[in-house]
């Protein structure tokens, strides 16, 4: 069974940094790709940033580029999401997924809220 579990989000001011976890389970981490994604209250869901399984190309949206970092450990079967330069409207609940052949699963997110 494939789980995703996020943590590390929290309460920051504008320019501060946080770092997202999510602990993956159920595939082996490294061949599928993996996201983070994010949805703001009253919005719908924003595509962030995209690690490629087996590659490891890295993509991101042009509104955190240069701000955020994704990365795999496969030791540790955990993804991470480094945030900098935080702005208000980073704040919103982020979601880790992994597309596994076609099926796409999510965790129950990890909420952040910039604000000063």
């Amino acid at each position: 069974e494939v789980q995703l579990v996020e943590s590390g989000g929290g309460l920051v001011q504008p320019g501060d940094s946080l770092r997202l976890s999510c602990a993956a389970s159920g595939f082996t981490f490294g061949s599928f790709d993996m996201y983070w994604v994010r949805q703001a209250p009253g919005k719908g869901p924003e595509w962030v940033s995209r690690l490629t399984g087996g590659t490891g190309t890295i993509h991101y949206a042009d509104s955190v580029k240069g701000r955020f970092t994704i990365s795999g450990d496969n030791a540790k079967n955990t993804l991470y999401l480094q945030m900098d330069s935080l702005r208000p409207e980073d704040t919103a609940l982020y979601y880790c997924g992994v597309d596994v052949r076609g099926r796409y699963y999510r965790g129950q997110g990890t909420q952040v809220t910039v604000s000063s």
